[in-house]
């Protein structure tokens, strides 16, 4: 069964945020636990999350504020690691905050897996149109959730059933990603 690694953001997500919400019902889901999360670096930040994804391949990410750039980082940085598809939610911006300083330098290349970004029109980490333009770079699909702050606790979401059927929606396009080119692989070897 293919896994969900949870990724919050600056001091995690407590609950009652739709992220610890997922990881109490949905038993494929796993939070990935980070050391210090007050003082984010990257470095210790992707380090946790490499060692995560070795252990859960194929995996879906599912990242929240500052996990969705981490999410973005790992797949642009080393795509050699297995990852089936991303979920990234309300990116927040490395240069609104001195705290996320060590993030600055979003990624500016396609992600290369399937990806959804879900973006708010009032968010107050990231513009709604550099959400937009991140999504047209990373090559993720859009989904304008309107005006909805910054689709945490303090916006009013605690369980959030509207991202698991996102998450299954990337699920199904990674399933087929992956049989369209394993077809095309048998069918160079009979070839």
């Amino acid at each position: 069964m293919t896994k969900t690694l949870i990724l919050p953001g600056l001091d995690g997500s407590p609950d009652p945020h739709w992220q610890q919400w997922w990881a109490a019902i949905d038993p494929t889901a796993l939070t990935v636990e980070q050391h210090d999360w007050a003082n984010p670096t990257h470095e210790a930040w992707e380090a946790e999350l490499a060692g995560a994804i070795l252990q859960h391949p194929n995996c879906i990410l599912v990242g929240h504020s500052l996990g969705a750039i981490l999410a973005a980082r790992i797949l642009t940085r080393w795509p050699q690691l297995k990852v089936s598809a991303a979920l990234l939610v309300a990116p927040a911006n490395p240069d609104r905050s001195p705290r996320l300083a060590s993030f600055a330098g979003i990624p500016s290349r396609p992600l290369g897996v399937p990806s959804i970004l879900v973006a708010s029109r009032n968010d107050p980490w990231m513009s709604f149109a550099q959400s937009s333009s991140l999504a047209g770079t990373w090559g993720s699909e859009l989904v304008d959730l309107g005006f909805a702050g910054h689709v945490n606790i303090a916006s009013g979401f605690g369980p959030w059933p509207a991202g698991l059927v996102l998450r299954d929606r990337l699920a199904d396009r990674a399933l087929s990603r992956s049989r369209r080119r394993t077809a095309r692989g048998d069918q160079r070897a009979t070839a």
